[in-house]
């Protein structure tokens, strides 16, 4: 008996958890695009703003190194290791899968002992400069939302530069200077970022905090992205709802997280001391075993999916967008300017969706499926909506007191509240789920 009630409030539980699916549990995640809500007026859309999940990024990445020569083993030469000058045994040679250390391996799984890496050739021709250029390059714009985390297997270089591309590699900015001394190397007073906040967080810094060493603690280089996000959601990133009205609102701040390219400045190994040991120039090289980059594809909060295909990432978009960064409005729905989503209000956001051009007006504006008509509006003849008084446009989608300047607490005129129906089934389903048990 008591199993047959259990199940009969678990039925009723289903069905009113379908009816609330609109109401997500934790909020302001942004992982819906467009969801059907039940209101007095019957099922409508409700649009929302929306963002693909964060995921390692380094899955869709093609790597570019300058010199295109400069990785060690052709021909194949000796290495010091960890910069010993007394343990120069060691061997690269392309040639010899277990001797070989090509780039791909700055990006596979480091489960294993030893670990694998990319490696240099050696300074052997000493005083040239030793300098490499490692480009990453996803041809998408993405949006970082972790440190970018660089392990080397070497001493951490004694100068570097992080720098950014938006412009697919045709233009570079630096993000970060790196030094043993910031002053010498690049005329620049050394900083962290916890010298920074939120009014100079876009500041481009030398630091020296992570550079030269040989420890298995002292191999790892950041870029710091969530202490920068710390300046505007908290130490613990708990306050997300100011750093999403910050990136909304401030351009430099959202594009300064956003990129199409990264490059690696290696620009003098790690010396560790005054001179050059000219005796034993095997010993200064470059190692990265590991990187990481952690993001999103940007798709301006019109898509939760981006698809890898044909080795190129691209948006899977909606609100009637289209692009690879559902940057436009796709053809016949042009009937007002395109727009990025915006997180804003939170929890949902505003999608601003693109709407029907005037145009394209004919069959199919609204239908019974895909195009609703908004707010309580029903579809006449799949050629227009029938809007309610309050509210007009073409899918119902504006508030009329909103053409006129006049929306306010006394106008009586606003958004029906939504879920009303809901919380009725809910209010006399839980009166049944009472019955049943007592």
């Amino acid at each position: 008996m008591y199993l047959s009630r259990f199940l009969s409030i678990h039925a009723l539980w289903v069905t009113v958890s379908s009816v609330m699916q609109p109401y997500p549990l934790v909020w302001g995640h942004y992982d819906v695009c467009k969801t059907q809500i039940y209101t007095e007026e019957g099922k409508v859309w409700d649009y929302m703003a929306c963002q693909p999940e964060s995921t390692d990024m380094t899955k869709y990445l093609k790597v570019k190194l300058d010199p295109p020569d400069i990785t060690c083993g052709d021909p194949p030469e000796s290495f010091c290791a960890m910069g010993n000058p007394y343990m120069c045994n060691n061997e690269c040679d392309a040639s010899t899968p277990e001797l070989a250390h090509p780039p791909e391996l700055m990006f596979d799984f480091e489960g294993r002992h030893p670990s694998t890496f990319w490696q240099s050739a050696t300074w052997k021709e000493y005083p040239k400069p030793l300098q490499v250029n490692i480009t990453l390059s996803w041809s998408k714009t993405i949006e970082l939302t972790d440190n970018i985390v660089i392990t080397f297997e070497s001493g951490r270089p004694d100068q570097m530069i992080l720098e950014k591309s938006l412009d697919y590699g045709r233009t570079w900015q630096p993000y970060q200077y790196y030094a043993t001394d910031c002053l010498d190397a690049f005329h620049m007073d050394p900083k962290s970022v916890k010298d920074l906040s939120q009014h100079s967080v876009l500041e481009i810094i030398c630091t020296e905090e992570y550079s030269t060493g040989y420890s298995t603690n002292s191999k790892i280089i950041h870029f710091e992205i969530k202490d920068r996000f710390a300046f505007f959601a908290g130490p613990r990133l708990r306050n997300m709802a100011s750093l999403y009205g910050q990136l909304d609102t401030t351009k430099k701040l959202r594009d300064f997280f956003t990129v199409t390219d990264l490059r690696i400045r290696l620009l003098r190994p790690a010396v560790g001391e005054i001179f050059v040991d000219e005796l034993h120039l095997a010993r200064y090289f470059y190692a990265i075993s590991d990187i990481k980059v952690r993001g999103r594809c940007k798709c301006n909060l019109h898509a939760t999916v981006c698809v890898y295909d044909n080795s190129k990432l691209t948006c899977e978009c909606e609100h009637n967008t289209t692009g690879p960064d559902c940057g436009k409005c796709k053809k016949n729905y042009q009937g007002r300017p395109w727009s990025p989503g915006s997180y804003l209000p939170i929890p949902k956001g505003t999608a601003n969706t693109c709407i029907p051009s005037i145009s394209s007006i004919g069959t199919n504006v609204c239908d019974n499926e895909l195009l609703h008509c908004q707010n309580g509006g029903t579809c006449h003849n799949n050629v227009r909506c029938l809007c309610p008084a309050a509210y007009t446009g073409i899918l119902c989608e504006k508030l009329r007191c909103e053409e006129a300047g006049s929306c306010g607490s006394d106008s009586g005129q606003g958004v029906p509240p939504r879920g009303s129906t809901a919380l009725l089934l809910l209010t006399v389903l839980l009166g049944t789920a009472s019955a049943l048990v007592f």
